[in-house]
This record gives C-alpha cells, structure tokens and sequence, in this order.
C-alpha cells in the first residue's frame, strides 16, 4: 500500500492512509501502534494534545524500523501558540518521540478559543515558527488543522510559506465543500480526521447499502470516499484484522455517482467542534 502516495506542493510524498493515534494513548502503552505495524501501517498522526507522541516514539523504536522508513505527523496545541511557544512544543515533541525531525507539523487550531479577537497575528507568530523549522530541516513539511478559508487567507497574504496541507473534520455526512475546494484550488492536500464519523457514519442506510454492494466494511466505504476526493483519511482501529481491512481500499472502485450521493447526504456524524465556534456537546 505504501506506493499510494500524494505529493505536497514542495515534493514530499505523503502516504495516502495515514494511521491516527487520538485516544490510544488511553491504553497507556504502545500495543495498539505496534499492532498497527504489524498491521502494515508506516504512517501515523500524532499531536502533542493526544498524549500519543512517547508511545508512538517508543513503538518505532521497538519495530526495529528505521527512521526513513516512517512518516510522523504532529501538532503543536492550542495553548503553544506564537512564536516561542511553537518553537518550544516542536523541541517537546521531537523529544517525545524520539526522533530529530518530523515528516509533518501542524497548527491544530487556528484561534485558542472562539473569542480570542487577535488570531490573525497569533497565526502568523505561530507560522513564522513553523517556516524557520522548516528551513532548518526539522520539519519536512508543514502545515495546518481545522483551518478553514479566512484563516489560510491570513498565512496566504502575509506568510513567506503557503500552508501545504490542511487536516480537517471529513466524512460523508460533513463533507466540508466549501473548505475542501478552496485547498485543492490552492494545491493544499486535505487530511480527513474523523473519516468515520465517529463511528456514527457506519450505520447510515445508504453507507451500509454501498458496503453491500461492493462486498466491503463500511468504514472502507468512507475511508475509499475521502480518497476518491484526493483526500487523505486518518483511520483508527484497534484490532489488527480492522486495522488490515481499513488498508484495503484499493482492490475496489466507488462509481461517479456513489460519489455524489455520499457528498450530498443529510448531516450526520459531526463532532461539534468548530473552530470559530464553541464546542457543541452532541448526545
């Protein structure tokens, strides 16, 4: 699976399913991410939120895989904004996982909170962190999450480095149209969290019918869904025979049509999170 790959705008690949790690750190050990090696995965998504980055450094270490041969991603949170406080959580998170460099660094919000009125001027304080990692070598590659238009707009306009990837809420039910093509217009791949919508998706009338037809999981008919529409899914599991089945999305093919109708499917399966909004609690 690993010769399936996106490329940013400066030239790195990007593998095309990328194994997320929010929440496994609720196992307190690294299990699950070895058994996502094991399972074939040699990309992963981290954050320094997540609480995941130890686990996943020490599940590298452990897999006697060398460093080349995985892809990390991580983000520095909302309270590590600006300047030195984005600086300080890239030296954090390279020490956690035990690595001298990230393949990819993201800031994974774009305001602290909904009314944090001065965001334009924390974003580009933040970025200009991320552009001096990435002349240095540290970072491959960087970027953001749940940024929409307005905000890429801020970095677009006055930063030296145009974002090149965007990771942001995506899933049949919340298929973000308006962000979505705003970022591939602009050459910014998009990285879908959430890709099942947690979990909600799974049970839709129509997700489990095209599961049916095609003779798959309907998790790999939402995961098959965001790549279709060049879009990068970022899948958890935590069984190895989930974690394989979740791999295979190339042996079939979504039609045109199945396309459109998983786009325009009511509302379902939203987190409530929204980054100029408050969080909504959903029951």
């Amino acid at each position: 699976m690993q010769q399936h790959t996106f490329q940013l705008q400066n030239g790195l690949r990007v593998p095309a399913l990328i194994f997320g790690t929010y929440k496994t750190a609720e196992e307190q050990n690294e299990d699950v991410l070895l058994t996502a090696i094991e399972a074939g995965y040699r990309a992963f998504d981290t954050a320094s939120f997540y609480g995941t980055e130890s686990y996943l450094g020490s599940a590298i270490r452990k897999s006697g895989l060398a460093r080349e041969e995985v892809f990390i991603t991580s983000k520095l949170w909302k309270t590590e904004m600006g300047y030195e406080g984005a600086m300080a959580a890239a030296r954090r998170s390279l020490e956690a996982l035990q690595t001298d460099y990230l393949d990819l660094y993201l800031i994974h919000w774009p305001l602290p909170d909904p009314d944090y009125a001065d965001w334009k001027a924390l974003d580009l304080e933040t970025w200009q962190a991320l552009e001096e990692l990435y002349d240095q070598g540290v970072v491959k590659a960087i970027g953001v999450s749940n940024f929409h238009p307005h905000h890429i707009e801020n970095l677009l306009a006055h930063g030296r480095i145009a974002p090149m990837v965007d990771q942001m809420e995506y899933h049949p039910g919340h298929a973000q149209e308006a962000a979505v093509a705003y970022c591939q217009a602009r050459n910014i791949l998009v990285q879908a969290w959430s890709p099942l919508g947690k979990r909600r998706v799974l049970g839709d009338p129509l997700v489990c019918a095209l599961a049916e037809k095609y003779g798959v999981s309907p998790a790999q008919i939402c995961l098959k869904f965001a790549l279709q529409r060049g879009i990068v899914p970022l899948p958890k599991a935590s069984s190895l025979e989930r974690m394989r089945q979740n791999r295979d999305l190339f042996s079939f093919e979504l039609e045109e049509e199945d396309l459109y109708r998983l786009t325009c499917m009511p509302p379902v399966g939203w987190s409530g999170e929204h980054p100029d909004r408050p969080r909504v609690r959903l029951t």
